[in-house]
């Protein structure tokens, strides 16, 4: 039950799921948040959700259970690895919690699809973690769209570009460039084209370390073209490694003009020397440094839905038809050439 704190704001109690460095970041936002309360914690590294326990005053789970059948939290937050995410979907929801998943729901379609017939019933909020459309920048475009600024849309490009290789346990684990990092971008496709693209090129290569890429049958270097069924265009371009830093963009063209959503520094004064000019600080390192506000305000975003009983921003069915879309590149990779997208369940 939501329970009231200072005044009439609504405290949304929450149970986490997974302590690692995502989880980590989490639970300090929410600590920070009026509105909610940390009110327990699980992982399966107990040194892990101990030291969240001790940090936060939220209550110690031995067992993933012992959260779920907390009667005192209302929303489960899910950032554990990405294999025990439908499952705790599916608990969370079967004990009338709402919850919120990191991407991706799951790395197997069929498995999202027999998850969303065991909680398709449900009335109870569900978010999944696609914090860029909740970026300030990617944010203020978007309505800047819908409202007309730049007239009928034409193109989207987005560049996403990581400082560096991550580790290769986590290449392992990851399920491949595109389940990984690029669904975030096509989750961004989707927002600004304001539909689903019906088809899509992929081009994916073997660049930056290809000895490991070949072991694991995976990629560093990627572009994709998507069109929607108007012919609107969405260009994605990723690299695993850029060595001037965490390269985060988003352009969108229009029969009036163009809109753009630019990289962010710790500021933005700029140098002037003999040797060079304009020279300024790098680029916030990573996404948790580039995305902060973004994750304060999926938050936010999902308090609200909590509280009001409302859909969430940003659903199920998105998380879902962002992995079609993953799964439709990599068929187009080993066809080499353009595929049609299918989003049937």
């Amino acid at each position: 039950m939501i329970q009231y704190g200072k005044g009439e704001t609504a405290m949304v109690t929450f149970g986490l799921i997974g302590c690692g460095r995502i989880g980590q970041m989490h639970a300090q936002i929410l600590m920070k948040d009026e509105r909610a309360t940390l009110g327990a914690v699980y992982d399966l590294n107990k040194e892990l959700s101990s030291a969240i326990s001790h940090r936060t005053g939220a209550t110690f789970c031995e067992y993933d259970e012992e959260l779920f059948n907390n009667s005192s939290i209302d929303a489960v937050w899910i950032s554990s690895v990405t294999a025990t995410h439908a499952e705790y979907i599916e608990k969370a929801v079967a004990r009338g919690k709402a919850v919120f998943c990191e991407k991706p729901i799951d790395l197997s379609l069929d498995r999202i699809r027999s998850c969303y017939t065991n909680i398709k019933s449900a009335k109870s909020p569900i978010q999944v973690g696609f914090n860029r459309r909740f970026d300030p920048g990617h944010s203020s475009i978007k309505k800047a769209l819908d409202s007309g600024q730049i007239g009928d849309l034409h193109q989207v490009i987005i560049t996403s570009r990581d400082p560096e290789m991550p580790s290769e346990e986590y290449y392992r684990e990851a399920g491949g460039l595109f389940r990984d990092m690029t669904i975030h971008d096509f989750d961004l496709a989707r927002f600004y084209l304001g539909g689903d693209p019906i088809e899509i090129y992929a081009s994916a290569q073997r660049m930056i370390d290809p000895v490991l890429m070949n072991e694991i049958d995976d990629y560093d270097t990627a572009m994709f073209v998507l069109c929607s069924s108007d012919g609107k265009q969405c260009l994605i371009n990723n690299s695993r490694t850029a060595v001037y830093g965490y390269d985060q963009r988003v352009e969108l063209l229009g029969s009036k003009g163009m809109l753009q959503s630019d990289n962010i520094k710790s500021n933005q004064m700029k140098y002037y020397n003999s040797s060079g000019t304009e020279i300024s600080n790098p680029y916030l390192h990573f996404f948790i440094e580039r995305y902060q506000d973004a994750f304060v305000a999926q938050l936010a975003s999902f308090i609200d839905a909590v509280e009001t009983d409302q859909p969430t921003e940003v659903g199920f069915e998105d998380g879902y038809k962002a992995l079609v879309i993953a799964e439709a590149a990599y068929s187009s990779i080993k066809k080499g050439m353009k595929v049609s997208i299918d989003y049937n369940w």
